[in-house]
């Protein structure tokens, strides 16, 4: 009789034992749950808007709430003094707390700025790295708080803090891990606002410059490097493995290539008709196997132009995700760039192409048909459903397309500084002749068709000068190379 208890007990005490055991993994789980909801929504909010102002808001407004706290702060970093400083402040003394100045180094936000760790502090008063200047200024007391640097690029733009949670509770580990896994997106969000606000206070500036000769050549000298520091450095080379980066003649690029069935390369030139010009391009990944890539022209020429590009370029990349298709891209870069009183448009065509199944996903902004080379050696314009240029309406939608890249296809993009160079007695290069030189040129490398381009072109041209820029993006898509 005792045996058979003794049994129905340590039966009892399994059947607890999975019980709690079981509990505790749903617990877990909904708790993972939560906190990757949690970081959706940061990402959804911090990527509504590429205004700082705005931005600023929605991160410390969604900081407070997510983390349950009191208050938020975002902290930016000035690198050329070495100092923190709020850009944006609210309530009755934000004018006051935006004269506040914290050296590196000085404060909780300075030393997480300084050493880039991130802290959780209980009592704040008690910490020997606390500065009382901000609390002071304010007149609001701070019990506890959570601080993480915001990083992006390698580089530590600023820190984001949370400040007192609710309830007179402590900040746990945990809450400190999820405001670290915030700070990553809003990092980079920040970033583009940044840069975006910068491009805006260049362009202001430069409309209100007065153009003396030797001033307006050094400006022109300078918007030539800030032009060509927005395109991309070199060609790109992608494997149906998730290898990417700068194509490399090293045996080390090599290897890694090899171990891909397919790789795709993205090369690009331009050529401005002045100084600067309204050309762009650009390409970089999306995740381990597809290729973003876009080439557009800007309907001026000179500093407008290049001040137009660059805002529009700055778009494109700051809105671009994973989950987007070009149509949704230029729709939503359209209804930014779209202005009443604004002359400036760009045609533009910018594709997604998936490595491994040489799934090409387009959207063509009335740009020139770009023509696909077949392995076979048939040269194909694509044609396919067309928006109107970025800029022109601002409720335009824009539409995708679809065509399939098979192995040993290319892709040639470029602009009407092609198909609309002038000879001495203007007549135009034209769409044959462009043609001729694709199935001419059929096995030539990327670098090499991009040279010859443009030389058949200054060949046809014969020293007449030409007005318009000249632009062209190659993506081949190719077996790999043993």
């Amino acid at each position: 009789m005792n045996i058979v208890v003794g049994m129905l007990l340590i039966l009892c005490l399994a059947v607890v034992v999975v019980w709690q055991l079981s509990e505790r993994k749903r617990r877990s789980v909904e708790l993972e749950l939560q906190r990757t909801m949690q970081l959706f929504d940061v990402s959804l909010e911090v990527n509504s808007t590429i205004r700082k102002q705005d931005l600023l808001v929605k991160i410390m407004e969604t900081s407070s709430r997510i983390m349950n706290a009191e208050a938020s702060s975002v902290i930016l970093v000035d690198e050329e003094k070495g100092e923190l400083f709020f850009d944006l402040a609210l309530g009755e003394k934000g004018d006051e707390v935006r004269e506040i100045r914290l050296k590196i180094g000085e404060g909780i936000a300075g030393w997480v700025a300084q050493t880039g760790e991130s802290v959780k502090v209980d009592d704040a008063g008690q910490d020997e790295r606390w500065s009382s200047k901000v609390a002071k200024r304010v007149d609001y007391p701070t019990r506890s708080l959570l601080c993480v640097p915001l990083v992006s690029k390698g580089k530590i733009i600023g820190v984001l803090q949370v400040l007192n949670k609710r309830d007179g509770a402590h900040f746990t580990d945990r809450d400190l891990q999820l405001l670290e896994s915030i700070a990553s997106p809003t990092a980079v969000s920040l970033e583009n606002a940044m840069l975006y606000e910068a491009l805006e206070k260049s362009i202001h500036a430069l409309k209100t410059t007065t153009a003396a000769k030797e001033r307006m050549e050094s400006e022109l000298r300078i918007a030539t490097d800030i032009q060509m520091g927005f395109l991309p450095r070199g060609s790109l080379c992608i494997s149906s493995g998730g290898v990417e980066g700068e194509t490399s003649s090293s045996s080390e690029a090599d290897g890694r290539e090899s171990a891909a069935a397919v790789t795709v390369e993205a090369h690009a030139i331009i050529r401005p008709a002045r100084e600067v010009g309204g050309d762009f391009y650009d390409y970089f990944c999306i995740g381990a196997d597809r290729l973003f890539f876009v080439l557009g022209d800007v309907s001026d020429k000179g500093i407008p132009a290049a001040l137009f590009m660059a805002v529009t370029m700055t778009l494109l990349k700051g809105k671009m995700t994973s989950e987007m298709t070009p149509g949704e891209l230029l729709t939503a870069v359209n209804q930014e760039l779209y202005k009443d009183d604004s002359t400036m448009f760009a045609t533009i065509f910018c594709g997604v192409l998936n490595v491994a199944t040489g799934l090409l996903l387009y959207s063509d902004g009335g740009h020139c048909p770009p023509y696909i080379v077949r392995d076979g050696g048939e040269v194909e314009l694509l044609k396919g459903k067309k928006g109107l240029p970025l800029g022109v309406m601002d409720d335009m939608l824009y539409m995708n397309n679809e065509v399939m890249l098979g192995l040993g296809d290319r892709i040639v993009v470029y602009t009407d500084g092609i198909t609309e160079a002038e000879d001495q007695l203007q007549g135009q290069y034209g769409f044959s002749r462009l043609k001729d030189v694709l199935k001419k040129e059929q096995s030539s490398t990327p670098e090499q068709l991009l040279g010859q381009m443009v030389m058949d072109v200054d060949l046809f041209a014969d020293g007449a000068v030409q007005s318009d820029d000249i632009a062209v993006l190659i993506v081949d898509r190719s077996p790999i190379k043993l």
